[in-house]
């Protein structure tokens, strides 16, 4: 499972999920892509899962990128405790998603493989994905880089 090597802060206050995704928007390595269409926190446990979905699906040919790390940590005190003596101990880690992340990419294999792993994948996610391919760069018609004065 993933989990940081080291952090500064051991707890952090819970936050709140509200906006899109202004970073990891684009599909930047693979061909394909798994994007997020709500807010959630995924587990480090979930992103494993789904990892493992993908890969078995693809017989470990092509290749998959994880585009999300669970950074943050979600605390939880005893059951049966009483109030007060401060915040309780790490129970496990996720990653805070807000919808048009990108959450896996995949490239090597055919279009519908990759759509059928990425939808084994999805089912192991607490969100609604959507599949996605990365755009061809379509370059800019009838354009100069001086200007003509």
């Amino acid at each position: 499972m993933l989990i940081p090597k080291r952090v500064k802060r051991r707890r952090q206050h819970r936050g709140r999920m509200k906006g899109s995704a202004q970073k990891g928007n684009v599909i930047a390595y693979g061909e394909y892509g798994l994007v997020a269409e709500e807010c959630a926190w995924i587990k480090s446990n979930q992103i494993e899962a789904a990892r493992i979905a993908m890969t078995r699906f693809i017989k470990r040919g092509g290749q998959v990128w994880i585009d999300i790390f669970p950074h943050k940590p979600i605390t939880k005190k005893p059951a049966e405790t009483r109030m007060g003596s401060g915040k309780g101990s790490v129970e496990y880690w996720v990653a805070v998603v807000k919808p048009g992340r990108v959450l896996f990419e995949m490239a090597g294999v055919p279009e519908d493989v990759a759509r059928e792993a990425m939808r084994l994948a999805s089912h192991k996610l607490p969100v609604k994905c959507k599949f996605v391919k990365k755009e061809a760069a379509v370059p800019a018609a009838n354009t100069t880089e001086g200007g003509e004065g």
